[in-house]
């Protein structure tokens, strides 16, 4: 039987999903004055984390940060609900410096969920839309009860709800993450407006009862002493109310898995999407690295006010029983009880090479893709670039300029070129050796590179912009006092030289000369500088690794300069590439394919080599 449609009413902006990309993707456009509605199958799951409690990690940390000097709400939830805190990488360098915070789950979906329902301009509704049609007065979308929405600009937030298909053992079934509702009906629509989709799979561990567990016989990880806080507003610092705990799977576990792979799904030939390169299922990486005598795997609890605990690293497909064997054979789970197995998931989501820079649908104005649905994975990088979208389905009803970050700005502009320039062939995950400018784009200084951009906007409030100029004030004249310093040879100073390993005075140096030597650091130079203000952890951190990794920042920031002269050169629209004379087949067909806007996006495309550049380059001079 056919159901009746009815009016339900216009927006501005529709958001289909409500997690970590269509929070974003929500609020942005709502705290920009336009009216914004945002479809959740399920009110109770907004913000959920179906699979690692967690928040940040390696560029992962560092997107957090851009997104939070944004504008964006990510950094404020995670600080408010962090059972454990810690930064990453402290053995390296600043520029892969990333913080991790380990998250009460259920605290975190219900911070989220009270967020959006406050926001001024943002109604929220649970409905599944199943029907999405462009007509002459906008994008309509209906829901499954028959509610008929008019709006200007839709986002595409849908995760691994849309297709959703379920895989442990030989079992299978139509299903959302942690056992929701798919989003099904929304394919046949998305297929009929000729959106290029295709399926990606992903997967989750086990959760298992912690007093189930034998904490005695695996390794205690701790927080940090010191915790830092993702958001830049945030006054008071998370504290670590819980420990974490490692083990290892061994030759047992191996034994278990490869007596069964004939029943994973993976292997059995049953999935047909493309699961994570980096985060592959014990049973894959026990054949992708059969050498490796064990494998290391992460007991982190999920909340203060529950029992389960989380496996990361363990994640799989293979049949419950088999789940349950390979778990007994790890010290410290021998008799561990699983609360929820472990499982995949299948979905649709969209080649990313259809979208513009802005996220924007090319073929369908006003159609945007954020999240799982443009072919990432994670919920940092959902988030981004649900923010990112947001912004500019705003500025499209609003009649502003598009808001397009670039490589060199940050990881969430290096992020969103390579989707949509590069494309992805696996779901993508956010790592620092994806930016070639890392150096500049640490995390210390998003703030930086990102508050002005939040500012000029309208998502980044007077006073955190003050606050923000302070910082940098502060900054500033403390890197050009240091430069000025000079310490005179002492019996104590040298002393200190030597005990650090390094030549001791003779003559009066610069105290930045000293601060850039390899074995010293500002803090332990304190002794012997009376006028040092006093400024805050994150201030002191600036101004150490400014001075101490300047000639490397300076010749950094000239490979960026390089780069933007190759952006500036715009390509104009409606080329014909494969009647370029001595362009490459290949380069052609990608080159018609992505139709980079101008130079340095077309370099960046897979396929076009810098013969081919070299050719464009003469076809546009002529």
């Amino acid at each position: 039987m056919e159901i009746k449609h009815y009016n339900a009413g216009e927006y501005d902006i529709a958001v289909i999903g409500g997690g970590h990309a269509g929070i974003e993707a929500a609020l942005a456009p709502a705290r920009l004055g336009c009216k914004t509605v945002l479809f959740t199958i399920s009110l109770d799951w907004i913000g959920n984390m179906p699979c690692n409690p967690s928040i940040g990690g390696t560029a992962k940390g560092h997107l957090v940060r851009e997104l939070d000097a944004l504008g964006g709400e990510m950094g404020k939830a995670a600080d408010k609900t962090t059972l454990q805190s810690r930064m990453l990488n402290r053995g390296k360098g600043p520029a892969v410096y990333s913080l991790r915070a380990q998250i009460d789950r259920r605290a975190y979906s219900g911070y989220m969920k009270h967020a959006v329902e406050l926001q001024k301009n943002l109604d929220v509704k649970q409905a599944e839309i199943v029907s999405l049609t462009k007509e002459k007065d906008g994008w309509h979308c209906v829901t499954k009860l028959g509610a008929e929405f008019i709006c200007k600009c839709v986002i595409l937030a849908t995760g691994t709800f849309l297709g959703g298909r379920v895989y442990i053992g030989e079992v299978n079934y139509e299903s959302g993450p942690d056992g929701s509702f798919p989003a099904n009906e929304l394919v046949q629509s998305l297929k009929s407006l000729g959106l290029p989709l295709r399926r990606f799979k992903t997967g989750t561990p086990a959760r298992v009862a912690r007093d189930s567990i034998d904490f005695s016989k695996l390794e205690v990880q701790p927080g940090d002493e010191k915790t830092v806080p993702f958001s830049y507003s945030t006054k008071t610092l998370p504290e670590n109310k819980v420990v974490c705990h490692i083990g290892y799977t061994n030759d047992e576990t191996k034994k278990v898995i490869l007596k069964n792979l004939d029943r994973s799904p993976l292997y059995a030939g049953d999935i047909s999407g493309v699961g994570p390169r980096y985060c592959p299922s014990i049973e894959d990486k026990v054949v992708r690295f059969a050498d490796k005598p064990r494998h290391q795997m992460f007991v982190e609890p999920c909340g203060e006010d529950t029992e389960e605990m989380y496996l990361q690293g363990m994640s799989s497909s293979l049949p419950e029983e088999v789940q349950i064997e390979f778990y007994h054979t790890i010290a410290g789970l021998e008799n561990v009880k699983v609360m929820r197995n472990a499982y995949a998931i299948e979905y649709d989501c969209i080649d990313p090479l259809a979208l513009e820079a802005t996220l924007e649908v090319k073929e369908h104005p006003g159609l945007y893709g954020a999240g799982q649905f443009n072919g990432s994975s994670g919920y940092e990088e959902a988030a981004a670039q649900g923010l990112v979208a947001g912004i500019n389905a705003a500025h499209k009803v609003l009649g502003k300029e598009p808001l397009i970050l670039t490589r060199a700005s940050s990881y969430i502009g290096t992020l969103i070129d390579d989707l949509v320039t590069k494309g992805c062939s696996d779901p993508y995950r956010m790592m620092t050796s994806r930016s070639e400018y890392r150096l500049l784009l640490r995390q210390d200084n998003a703030d930086e590179r990102m508050m002005p951009i939040g500012y000029s906007i309208g998502l980044i409030s007077q006073e955190q912009y003050d606050e923000f100029l302070e910082r940098k004030a502060q900054k500033e004249a403390e890197i050009k006092r240091v430069s000025e310093t000079f310490l005179a040879p002492s019996s104590q100073l040298n002393a200190v030289l030597e005990e650090n390993g390094t030549t001791p005075m003779t003559t009066g140096t610069r105290l930045s000369d000293l601060i850039k030597r390899p074995q010293l650091s500002y803090d332990i130079l304190a002794p012997f500088d009376n006028m040092r203000p006093a400024l805050s952890d994150s201030v002191r951190e600036k101004v150490e690794i400014e001075i101490k990794y300047d000639g490397y920042i300076t010749r950094q920031q000239a490979q960026v300069n390089e780069m933007l002269r190759l952006e500036t050169k715009e390509i104009p629209d409606g080329i014909d590439y494969s009647a370029v004379y001595g362009l490459r087949l290949e380069a052609a067909e990608k080159l018609n394919k992505v139709r980079p806007k101008n130079i340095g996006q077309a370099s960046r495309i897979s396929g076009v080599s810098p013969a081919d550049i070299s050719v464009l380059l003469i076809y546009l001079a002529k």
